[in-house]
C-alpha cells in the first residue's frame, strides 16, 4: 500500500542579512589568491595533475604541489553555473536553486543507531537507511535526502547499498557524502541514470549529487578527486566540503580557518571546471573547533557557517550550508541549541541548500525520533524567516474597529478563520487531558512510529528496481562483496 508524499516546504526568507562586508569578502578573495599562488595545494591524483598542468597551473610533479594564479582561477570559475536543478525521482520534488529559497536535507552518514523497535544501541544497517528515508520522504521540512547512516551489513559496497535504499524509499533528490572513489562513482552514475530514465534527463535534472571532502590543511585526496571528475563528466552535481579544525588543521582564528578552507574548495572547484566547463558544482564550508583542553572536535558559532554562504556566492556558485547537527548524545535542549540559529542565519544569507537534520553525537548517532524533532525546529526557523505580512486580512483593522475598546475577539469570524491557520506545533504544543502539555520527545517518537507504519512512498518501477539490483550485484562481485 502506497501513500502520497507531502509537498516539500523550503525556507522562504522575507528579508536578508549580511555577515561579511564587500571589503571583507575582497580581503578573503585576495588571501585565497595568495595562498593558492604562493603555497598551493597537495594533489596526489595523476589525472588531476595533468588537467591542472594543461590549463596553466604551476605543477611540481615530484612533490605533487599545485599552484594557481588568480587569472587561472578566475578563468576556470567563469564557467561554473550559478544555478541548476537537483532532480527528484519525480519532477514535483525537483529543487530549482535559482528560486531564492533554502532547501534542507538530513544529516549523514552515522555509524550507530538506536534500534527503531528494541531501543538498543547497535551498528547501523541498510534497513535503517531505508527507514530513515521513508521518514524523510514524509516530512515536508526535508527537501532532499542524505543516507542518514551507513549500510554496515554490506561492508564491500556500503555507499552503493545506501543509494539503493534511498532511491527505493524516497521520491526526493539524494545526495551522498560516501561515494568517494572512481570505481564506486561509476556505479553510482549508472544507478542515477536508471532513476532518471535517460542520460539526457540525468543531465537536465540529476537525481543524485556527490559531496567530496578536501583534506586540511591545503590538500586533496587522490581517489576523491578522481571520483569528482567522474561525476562532473556525467553531469552529476559535485560539491566540495572543507572541514578545517581551528587550532589544529587550521590557524587558531576563525578568519585564518576561513582562509584555509576557502583555498581548498576553490582549488577543487577550479579542477572540475578545467576538465568539464559548466559542470554543476557547489561549495560547502563546515569547519570545526579544537577543544583547547581535550583536543576534541567542537562546532563553531553560527556566523562562521553563514559566512561560508557568502563566500560561495562571491565565487559564483551555490552552497550547501552547515545547519543543524551537534555534539549532544540524547535528544533535548542541547541538541537544539545551535541548529535553529545556524539554519536561520544561513537561510537569511541566501544559502540554497543546507544539511544536518536528524543525527546526534557529531553526526554519528541516529535516534528514531531525532529527525521528527529537528523537523519541528525547522518549522520554527521557516516561520521566523517568513517575516511579517501586512496585507489587510493580517492587519485586521476592520476587526479591531468592530470589537472596539474592552471587547473580545473570540466570537469573531476572523478569529475562527485565522486561529486555525496559526502554526501551532504538533510536537511541542500537544495538550494533555488533565492539563499541561505532553513531552515532545514522546510525541515525536509516536509520530515516527506512525510514519513507519503508514507511509510507503510510491515504489520504483519494477524494471528500474531490477536494474539497480543488477548494478549492485556487479559492484558486489567486483569489489569483493557477498
Amino acid at each position: 500500500m502506497t501513500s502520497t508524499t507531502p509537498a516539500i516546504k523550503p525556507i522562504v526568507p522575507a528579508y536578508h542579512i549580511r555577515i561579511l562586508s564587500d571589503e571583507q569578502l575582497e580581503k578573503f578573495k585576495s588571501h585565497t589568491f595568495e595562498i593558492l599562488q604562493d603555497v598551493g595545494v597537495h594533489c596526489p591524483s595523476e589525472r588531476a595533475l595533468k588537467i591542472y598542468a594543461e590549463h596553466g597551473a604551476n605543477i611540481d610533479f615530484e612533490s605533487k604541489i599545485v599552484k594557481l594564479s588568480p587569472d587561472v582561477i578566475l578563468e576556470a570559475l567563469s564557467h561554473a553555473p550559478r544555478y541548476y536543478t537537483m532532480g527528484g525521482r519525480v519532477e514535483a520534488f525537483d529543487l530549482d536553486l535559482s528560486k531564492g529559497v533554502t532547501y534542507e536535507a538530513t544529516d549523514g552518514t552515522g555509524t550507530k543507531t538506536i534500534d527503531y523497535v528494541t531501543g538498543e544501541l547497535r551498528s547501523s544497517l541498510k534497513d535503517d537507511v531505508a527507514k530513515s528515508a521513508r521518514i524523510a520522504d514524509y516530512l515536508s521540512s526535508v527537501s532532499f535526502y542524505w543516507p542518514m547512516v551507513s549500510a554496515q551489513d554490506h561492508p564491500a559496497t556500503p555507499s552503493l547499498h545506501e543509494l539503493d535504499a534511498s532511491f527505493n524509499n524516497t521520491l526526493k533528490h539524494v545526495q551522498t557524502p560516501t561515494v568517494v572513489d572512481e570505481v564506486t562513482t561509476r556505479y553510482a552514475v549508472e544507478m542515477a541514470k536508471v532513476i532518471a530514465g535517460s542520460e539526457a534527463t540525468m543531465r537536465a535534472r540529476p537525481p543524485l549529487s556527490l559531496l567530496i571532502c578536501t583534506i586540511s590543511p591545503l590538500a586533496q585526496d587522490a581517489e576523491s578527486m578522481d571520483a569528482a571528475l567522474v561525476a562532473a563528466e556525467a553531469g552529476i552535481p559535485v560539491g566540495f566540503m572543507a572541514m578545517p579544525n581551528t587550532g589544529s588543521t587550521s590557524p587558531a582564528t576563525i578568519e585564518g580557518t576561513i582562509s584555509v578552507g576557502d583555498a581548498e574548495m576553490v582549488s577543487a572547484m577550479v579542477l572540475t571546471q578545467m576538465a568539464y566547463p559548466g559542470a554543476p558544482i557547489y561549495y560547502s564550508f563546515m569547519p570545526g573547533l579544537t577543544h583547547p583542553r581535550t583536543g576534541a572536535y567542537l562546532g563553531h558559532e553560527a556566523t562562521i557557517y553563514a559566512a561560508g554562504v557568502e563566500l560561495a556566492h562571491m565565487w559564483g556558485v551555490p552552497t550547501l550550508a552547515g545547519t543543524f547537527g551537534g555534539g549532544a548524545s540524547y535528544p533535548g535542549w542541547e541538541s537544539t541549541m545551535g541548529g535553529g540559529v545556524t539554519s536561520l542565519l544561513c537561510a537569511l544569507c541566501g544559502g540554497e541548500t543546507g544539511s544536518g537534520m536528524g543525527l546526534l553525537e557529531g553526526s554519528t548517532l541516529l535516534y528514531p525520533e531525532g529527525l521528527v524533532l529537528d523537523a519541528e525546529l525547522y518549522r520554527s526557523v521557516r516561520y521566523n524567516a517568513g517575516g511579517v505580512d501586512t496585507t489587510p486580512d493580517k492587519m485586521a483593522l476592520d476587526v479591531i474597529k468592530t470589537v472596539g475598546t474592552r471587547g473580545h475577539y473570540l466570537g469573531q469570524k476572523h478569529t475562527r478563520e485565522f486561529m486555525h491557520k496559526f502554526p501551532y506545533s504538533e510536537i511541542v504544543d500537544v495538550p494533555k487531558k488533565d492539563g499541561g502539555y505532553r513531552d515532545p520527545i514522546e510525541v515525536a517518537r509516536e509520530k515516527t512510529d506512525w510514519i513507519l507504519k503508514n507511509h510507503h512512498p510510491e515504489p520504483l518501477e519494477p524494471e528500474k528496481k531490477a536494474e539497480l539490483d543488477k548494478i549492485l550485484q556487479k559492484a558486489d562481485e567486483e569489489l569483493g562483496g557477498k
